[in-house]
């Protein structure tokens, strides 16, 4: 076979988009056409889908988008955006990063409810379960395995968590609340009853159930949910760089606390024999 005579021939290969003198293609579709035509859901969803969503599916997005709003200071992403802004106001857009790295598994993230949710059907086409049975199972997987079921619970929304409650109702309206979204009600009403308490369905479950049934995979989720959330990323980075503090701290008054050792000395001659290594090196470089 003959070697490219380009070495760097086929280095980056994208189907996104291409851009020429005069040009920009977006999945085949031309710049200036998107931008007078399609919304911002109906963009987003061509970008990262590669295809035109529907109707139900650009306005399902369009709801995803707009759930993320401001919770003050539960999200984990603002406290480290304010807390960069407070420290380099000059450099707001590595605030507004440092928020976006809080997104994770923990928090922020529909990616691991969208895996269990797909674990489920799998396993309820595979066993000829039903969606009730699916639910049991998934959450004895969960109990065994000591870990907190995705998608459900919330440390400030006890009963019900407003956002993903308005979000499930519009997906309804739109009829994309469906098979994700019918296994998650399941989980939600198991885990209530086994509990004797309620665990609603949290906004990641809530977005994960929608997003996966408008075409996209967990992999794609997290950053959907962070491009949701980045308006008030943008807000409270501003806010702390016009009207913060410089330079942050959390003192002991506001909950900082030591739980180490009691002070305490080193031992006698801990460290003399480093230093006396440290003179004899430097005594030779200066005689060389």
């Amino acid at each position: 076979m003959t070697p490219p005579t380009d070495p760097w021939e086929g280095y980056w290969t994208t189907k996104i988009g291409s851009a020429g003198e005069g040009r920009i293609l977006v999945r085949g579709y031309r710049a200036e056409e998107l931008i007078e035509r399609l919304n911002f859901a109906e963009t987003t969803y061509l970008v990262i889908k590669g295809e035109l969503p529907t109707p139900a599916q650009a306005q399902a997005l369009d709801a995803v988008l707009r759930t993320g709003l401001d919770q003050q200071f539960i999200s984990s992403a603002v406290p480290p955006a304010r807390f960069a802004a407070s420290a380099a106001p000059e450099a707001p857009a590595a605030a507004i990063a440092a928020g976006v790295i809080a997104f994770g598994s923990v928090t922020g993230s529909p990616g691991q409810c969208a895996e269990m949710l797909i674990a489920g059907h799998r396993m309820a086409q595979a066993d000829g379960l039903d969606t009730d049975e699916v639910a049991r199972l998934i959450l004895e997987q969960y109990r065994d395995a000591g870990r907190k079921v995705p998608g459900l619970g919330h440390p400030m929304h006890k009963q019900a968590e407003p956002r993903a409650q308005a979000l499930r109702g519009i997906a309804s309206e739109l009829g994309v609340w469906g098979q994700s979204g019918r296994l998650l009600e399941a989980l939600e009403a198991e885990a209530t009853e086994r509990l004797g308490r309620p665990l609603p369905v949290n906004l990641a479950g809530a977005i994960a159930a929608v997003l996966l049934e408008i075409g996209f995979e967990p992999l794609e989720m997290v950053g959907i949910a962070i491009i949701g959330y980045l308006p008030a990323l943008v807000a409270h980075t501003v806010e702390e760089i016009r009207e913060g503090v410089p330079l942050r701290i959390i003192p002991e008054a506001l909950g900082a606390r030591y739980a180490g050792p009691p002070e305490r000395a080193l031992p006698d001659g801990y460290g003399e024999q480093s230093r006396a290594g440290t003179k004899q090196k430097n005594h030779k470089e200066d005689l060389s």
